[in-house]
C-alpha cells in the first residue's frame, strides 16, 4: 500500500519548477536578452557603453568581457554567457563579444525547432557536427605566419594587433599602440610571460605622449626631504631589493620599560640610533647604490644615504619590488647581516624622470630577465582604463600569433566562408541535420550582418554581395585574426549553447 502513496517533494516558497521545452524557451529569450545588450559595441563602429555600478564607479568600455561583468544577471541561464566570455578573455583575450553573440545566434536558430518539437539532443548533435567540419575548413584556409623572415612576421602582428584594436576606444591610434604593442612583446623572453610588461597610467596629456619603457618603471614614492639631495641617474648601479624597515622603531602601546636616572634612559636611546646606523653601514659597505624597500625608510636614513650619493626608494609597491627582482637580479632581503654579491641585482642605466604631474624611477637595460613598461598618458581616467583593457587584449593576441603561428581573415570574412561551406555540406547529409547544419550556417552571418549594422550599411545588400564574392572565391583580407581566437569562439559557443539546450 505504501508504494502506491504519491512522493511528495518539499520545495522553498518562490522556486522555479519548470521544465521541458517551456524552460529552454525561457533560457533562449534570457540570453537574448544579454545579446542585446552587447551586440551593437562589436566592430570597428561600435557603440562604447557607460556603465554605473552600485559603488557610483563610471566604466566605459565596448570589452564584452568588462561589460558583462559589470552587469548584474540574475538568471542562471543568462550567466553561462558571462562565464564563456571570461573564459575567451583569459584564453585568447580577445574575442568576448563575438563568442557571446555566437552563441546568442545559435539558440535563437535552434529555438523554433525546439518550438516544433524537435529533441534537443538532435540539435545539439548536429551543431557539434558542424563545428567539427568548421574546424577542419580552418584548418585548411589558415595563413602561417612566416618566422624565417622577421619584417614580414612583424608586419603580419602589427596587422593582428590593429585588428584588434580596431573596435576599441583607441582605433583612431592604432598604429601608434600597434607598433608599441608588438614591441612591448618583442621583448619579453622565449616564454613570453604577461607580468613582465607593466601597465603604468598617468592622466593628462595626448594619448599619443603614451610611451614604451624597455625596462622596469614605477612611480616615485612618498620620501623625505633629503631625497632631493640624492643622484638621479647611475650607469650600471647595483640594486639592492629589501623588506626591511629603515627607521626608529616607534614604541609598542602596551610596552613598559622603568628606569632610574637619565644615563640608562639615553643609553636605550643609543642602542636604537647604535642599531639603525650599523644597518645603514652594512648597506653602503655593500656598494650598493640603489636601495628598494617594501617598507618605509625614514628621514635619517634617507639623508644618510644622500650624503654618500645612494638613491633609496620606501615603499615600493610588492608588485614593483617583484618585478626589479626578476629583471636585475637579486634577491629580497630580510635582513643586512650577511649580503653577498648575488644578493644584489644591476642594470645599465637607472634614472629618475618627469612624466606629466609625476615622477617615475626607470630600470633599464635590465640583464636577468627581459621586461618592458606601458605608460599610458590620457584625459580621463575612465579613457586610461579602456586603454588599458585595449592593450590587454593586444597584447594578448600578439603573443598567441607568436605561439601559434597561424592567422585566418578578420572582419567577419571567415565567418562568411565556413558558412559557405556549410551550406554546401549540409546538402550531402538527409534528414533534419541537413536543417539544422544549415541554421548553423545561417547563425554564423550574425558576425558580418552586425558589423554593417553597426556601421549604418543595409546590411542584406552587403551580406548578398559577401556571398556572391565567396561563391567566385575572391580572395582579398586586410585584417588578420589568430585562428586559435577563431576556434575557440566557435568551440565554446557551441558548447555553452549546447548546454542551454539540453
Amino acid at each position: 500500500m505504501n508504494s502506491m502513496q504519491p512522493r511528495i517533494i518539499l520545495l522553498k516558497e518562490g522556486t522555479d519548477t519548470s521544465q521541458g521545452v517551456p524552460q529552454i524557451v525561457s533560457n533562449i529569450n534570457a540570453c537574448q536578452m544579454v545579446v542585446e545588450a552587447i551586440r551593437t559595441t562589436l566592430g570597428p563602429r561600435g557603440m562604447d557603453k557607460l556603465i554605473v555600478d552600485s559603488k557610483e564607479k563610471v566604466t566605459i568600455s565596448n570589452d564584452g568581457a568588462t561589460i558583462l561583468a559589470l552587469l548584474d544577471i540574475v538568471h542562471p541561464a543568462a550567466k553561462t554567457l558571462v562565464d564563456i566570455a571570461k573564459s575567451q578573455d583569459a584564453e585568447v583575450g580577445d574575442g568576448t563579444t563575438t563568442v557571446t553573440l555566437l552563441a546568442g545566434e545559435f539558440m535563437k536558430q535552434a529555438k523554433p525547432y525546439i518550438e516544433d518539437g524537435i529533441n534537443s539532443q538532435i540539435i545539439i548533435r548536429s551543431f557539434r557536427k558542424a563545428t567539427a567540419f568548421a574546424l577542419k575548413k580552418i584548418k585548411e584556409i589558415e595563413v602561417t605566419v612566416k618566422k624565417d623572415d622577421p619584417k614580414e612576421q612583424r608586419e603580419l602582428l602589427k596587422k593582428c594587433a590593429s585588428t584588434s584594436m580596431c573596435s576599441k576606444l583607441i582605433a583612431y591610434n592604432k598604429d601608434f599602440f600597434s607598433d608599441m604593442v608588438v614591441e612591448a612583446v618583442m621583448c619579453l623572453g622565449p616564454r613570453m610571460p604577461l607580468n613582465m610588461i607593466g601597465i603604468k597610467k598617468v592622466t593628462g596629456g595626448s594619448v599619443t605622449e603614451s610611451q614604451l619603457v624597455e625596462g622596469v618603471a614605477f612611480k616615485k614614492t612618498f620620501s623625505y626631504a633629503g631625497f632631493e639631495m640624492q643622484p638621479k641617474n647611475y650607469i650600471k648601479p647595483k640594486v639592492l631589493s629589501l623588506n626591511i624597515e629603515l627607521e626608529l622603531m616607534a614604541e609598542r602601546d602596551n610596552a613598559e620599560c622603568r628606569i632610574d636616572n637619565v644615563e640608562d634612559y639615553q643609553r636605550i636611546v643609543d642602542a636604537e640610533w647604535a642599531i639603525l646606523y650599523n644597518k645603514l653601514d652594512l648597506m653602503v659597505n655593500s656598494g650598493a647604490k640603489i636601495i628598494l624597500s617594501k617598507l618605509p625608510i625614514g628621514d635619517v636614513a634617507t639623508q644618510y644615504f644622500a650624503d654618500r650619493d645612494i638613491f633609496c626608494a620606501g615603499r615600493v609597491a610588492q608588485e614593483d619590488l617583484n618585478r626589479t627582482v626578476k629583471a636585475c637580479g637579486g634577491t629580497i632581503l630580510t635582513t643586512v647581516n650577511d649580503i653577498r654579491p648575488a644578493d644584489m641585482g644591476q642594470c645599465d642605466l637607472f634614472e629618475e624622470v618627469q612624466i606629466g604631474n609625476d615622477r617615475y624611477n626607470l630600470f633599464k637595460g635590465c640583464p636577468k630577465a627581459s621586461t618592458c613598461t606601458l605608460i599610458l598618458r590620457g584625459g580621463a581616467e575612465q579613457f586610461i582604463d579602456e586603454t588599458e583593457r585595449s592593450l590587454h587584449d593586444a597584447i594578448m593576441i600578439v603573443r598567441r600569433a607568436l605561439k601559434n603561428d597561424s592567422v585566418v581573415a578578420g572582419g567577419g570574412a571567415i565567418e562568411m566562408e565556413l558558412s559557405k561551406e556549410l551550406r554546401n555540406y549540409a546538402k550531402t547529409i538527409h534528414g533534419k541535420e541537413q536543417l539544422l547544419i544549415t541554421a548553423y550556417a545561417k547563425a554564423l552571418e550574425v558576425i558580418p550582418r552586425q558589423l554593417c549594422e553597426n556601421a549604418g550599411f543595409d546590411a542584406i545588400t552587403i551580406l548578398n554581395k559577401l556571398r556572391q564574392r565567396h561563391a567566385q572565391e575572391i580572395q582579398e583580407a586586410s585584417g588578420w585574426e589568430l585562428t586559435s581566437c577563431r576556434r575557440t569562439s566557435l568551440t565554446t559557443s557551441t558548447l555553452a549553447s549546447g548546454s542551454l539546450l539540453s
